[in-house]
């Protein structure tokens, strides 16, 4: 049953939240930056988000001719935002930010301004090698994003409600990527979708230039890059009420269990990113259109008729 202990915290909580959301995003930068170590033999790695940050603050803007300034950095500027919104309706433990009744669209809606944020990052550079990046993103998400949604709908469906509070309440007996495999699976693809990452790195490849970052340099590089590993860990931390049991689990509270969760979600998206070949947006957009969407479809399905059946 929906349990209704959930409680909204003050908004001054906020910043923790974005503590916590910028500690993940560091975990996962200084994780990728050992494992790329690691892969070339080379020692260190974990200095290396410190090292790395304190280059761009340094560095001077680049500026293009004709650029459209306000476009350009307002894409920058809200992919970092953009993964404060998806936080704040996660429950850590017993305590959210916002406990809003359709948190799983809530989520959805923001993953989808990603499309329009990493657009006008292409757009407003006033750069081929920018704008290709950019049509390469938005190919990418005409397959992923359906897929998505319908793996989002699997936990809604089990749980009775949109709520994210409640879709995590409602695993106290058993998890549902248990018997959501397939929903969990194609979960984790978008996630790294709409966080540019692993196979969806093709807007950012080197072929193009560096694509969306072709002419991003110091302070707007930063931002940008902050804000796809912002991205990557609140999906990573999403997945925990929606398919991990939220907060469940012995001895630990509730929070650290979300934490913990979390990390180790988040730990295998970065280690994926070398596992996983860049792919080209018309090859996954057959993988997601043939395969993905009619999985999730089938997986909604089989929830729906387990739920009917156990009503």
């Amino acid at each position: 049953m929906p349990d209704d202990t959930v409680v909204t915290v003050a908004a001054g909580w906020g910043v923790l939240a974005a503590v916590l959301l910028c500690a993940l995003a560091v975990f996962a930068v200084a994780l990728d930056a050992v494992l790329s170590a690691r892969a070339q033999g080379a020692g260190g790695g974990w200095a290396a988000p410190l090292s790395r940050a304190a280059r761009l603050l340094r560095q001077r803007r680049r500026t293009t001719v004709a650029a459209d300034t306000l476009l350009w950095r307002a894409g920058g500027a809200g992919m970092f935002v953009g993964a404060f919104l998806m936080v704040a309706v996660i429950p850590l433990g017993r305590w959210t930010l916002s406990d809003l009744s359709v948190g799983v669209v809530w989520f959805n809606a923001v993953d989808v301004m990603v499309w329009a944020l990493v657009w006008l990052v292409g757009w407003g550079a006033n750069s081929t090698h920018s704008l290709v990046g950019g049509y390469r993103f938005l190919a990418h998400g005409l397959a992923y994003e359906l897929p998505l949604m319908f793996a989002l709908v699997a936990p809604a469906i089990a749980a009775g409600s949109l709520r994210v509070a409640d879709v995590a309440a409602a695993q106290d007996d058993l998890w549902f990527v248990v018997w959501m495999p397939v929903a969990f699976v194609v979960y984790l693809i978008g996630v790294m979708g709409f966080s540019v990452w692993g196979p969806f790195a093709p807007a950012l490849a080197s072929d193009i230039a560096g694509g969306v970052l072709a002419e991003l340099s110091g302070v707007d590089r930063l931002v940008f890059l902050a804000g796809r590993y912002m991205f990557l860990a609140a999906g990573a931390a999403f997945s925990v009420p929606l398919f991990l049991g939220g907060g469940a689990g012995p001895v630990l509270p509730g929070w650290a269990w979300v934490l913990v969760k979390t990390v180790a979600v988040l730990a295998v998206l970065v280690w994926l990113r070398r596992k996983v070949p860049l792919m080209r947006p018309d090859r996954f957009m057959e993988i997601g259109w043939i395969l993905l969407l009619p999985a999730a479809v089938v997986q909604d399905l089989v929830v729906s008729l387990i739920v009917v059946w156990e009503g």
